[in-house]
C-alpha cells in the first residue's frame, strides 16, 4: 500500500532541461523523508509536483490517499506548505498574517486567533506579534512563513529548505517543532542543504541528481554504502598543503579532498588506528607540522560526495531564482 506521500515515475521538463526524469518516492505515514542533492538536481521541482504547483509531464503522485492530479483541490486541503522564500503578507502584522491563513482554511475567527497566538510563542514572535510583518528581519519572517504552514496541522507537511537563514538557535527551535509534529502522526518531505538536519531529523533519505533518485536509505546505511574510514588532517602551515596531500594520497583509497581556508585534509583509508599511526610517522619525516589528525567514520558529506561528485552547497540566491523559475 503506497505511503502519505507517493510518486512513481514523475517526469517534468522545461524546454531542452529535464528537471525531473522518473522520480519515486514512497514515504510512509509518520516519517521524514530528507531529500537531498545538488543544486539543480529537482528537489523543489518535486516538491512542487507533489504538491500541485506544477503539473508533471508523466508519471503519478499521491497525497495522503489522494491522486495529485485527479484531485488537487483535496491534496490542497490536506497538506502544509514551507517554500524556499517566506510567503507572508507584509503590510499585516505577524498576528494577522496567521489568522488570515485560518480563515482561508475556513477556520472561525476564534480558533484562529488562538491558533495563530499559540504559534507566535511557539515560534518566539509573541512580542513582535503586532508589528508590521515588513518590519521583520529576515529570520523572523522565515519563522512566520513556517508558522503559517503549520496553522492547520496538516496530515502531510512539505518544507523546502526550512532552516536556510535560520541562526543556530532558531534551527533548533524548528527541529524541536518537527519532532512533535511526527511524533503526532504527521508525515514530512524536507529537502535541506544541511546534512547535519537530515542526520538529525530524518527517517529514510532520498539522494537526488539529475532528476533522479540516486540512492534511498537510512543515514547509516548510506554510510555504510560508502564504506571505509576517513583520516583528516588539519596542517599548520597553508604551504604544506601540497606535501600533505601527497603523503595522503600513498595512505588513501580515494581521492584527497582539500579545503584551503581550514587548511584540512581528508581521504578515505581502510587500515584503522595502525595507519592512523603511519600516516603521521610519514608527516612528521616530510617535516609537515599539524594541528589535528584524527580517524573517523563517513559523513553525509562523504556520502554526497561519493555520489554525485561534490559536497552539499548552500544556494546563493541566484540559483534560487533559476531553479524556483523552473
Amino acid at each position: 500500500m503506497p505511503g502519505a506521500i507517493y510518486a512513481e515515475g514523475l517526469v517534468k521538463t522545461f524546454g531542452d532541461v529535464k528537471a525531473l526524469d522518473g522520480v519515486d518516492l514512497d514515504v510512509p505515514e509518520g516519517t521524514v523523508l530528507g531529500l537531498l542533492g545538488p543544486n539543480g538536481a529537482g528537489k523543489t521541482t518535486t516538491v512542487r509536483c507533489l504538491t500541485t504547483l506544477l503539473r508533471p509531464d508523466r508519471g503519478r503522485a499521491e497525497v495522503a490517499g489522494l491522486d495529485v492530479l485527479k484531485h488537487p483541490n483535496e491534496v490542497r486541503r490536506s497538506i502544509g506548505l514551507s517554500g524556499q522564500f517566506a510567503a507572508v503578507d507584509e503590510y499585516l502584522t505577524g498576528r494577522e498574517n496567521l489568522q488570515m491563513v485560518g480563515q482561508l482554511y475556513q477556520m472561525k475567527a476564534k480558533p484562529a486567533k488562538a491558533r495563530a497566538a499559540e504559534l507566535l510563542d511557539q515560534f518566539d514572535l509573541a512580542d513582535a506579534a503586532d508589528r508590521p510583518a515588513k518590519t521583520y528581519s529576515g529570520g523572523m519572517r522565515r519563522r512566520l512563513d513556517l508558522a503559517a504552514a503549520l496553522v492547520v496541522s496538516p496530515p502531510v507537511m512539505f518544507m523546502d529548505e526550512p532552516t536556510t537563514g535560520l541562526d543556530p538557535r532558531n534551527r533548533q527551535l524548528l527541529w524541536d517543532v518537527i519532532k512533535r509534529l511526527v511524533s503526532g502522526g504527521t508525515t514530512l518531505l524536507l529537502t535541506t542543504q544541511y546534512l547535519e538536519e537530515a542526520d538529525h531529523l530524518a527517517h529514510d533519505i532520498a539522494v537526488v541528481d539529475h532528476g533522479r533518485v540516486i540512492a534511498r536509505g537510512t543515514s547509516d546505511q548510506l554510510k555504510a554504502q560508502t564504506g571505509g574510514e576517513r583520516v583528516e588532517v588539519v596542517v599548520h602551515e597553508r604551504e604544506h598543503i601540497a606535501t600533505a596531500r601527497e603523503v595522503l594520497a600513498g595512505f588513501g583509497k580515494g581521492d584527497t579532498t582539500v579545503e584551503e581556508h581550514t587548511r584540512k585534509l581528508t581521504v578515505p583509508v581502510t587500515g584503522g588506528a595502525k595507519l592512523l599511526a603511519e600516516v603521521i610517522r610519514e608527516l612528521d619525516t616530510r617535516g609537515i607540522e599539524i594541528d589535528d589528525i584524527g580517524l573517523r567514520r563517513p559523513t553525509l558529506d562523504d556520502v554526497f560526495l561519493s555520489l554525485t561528485g561534490h559536497v552539499a552547497e548552500l544556494r546563493s540566491n541566484e540559483e534560487n531564482g533559476k531553479e524556483a523559475a523552473a
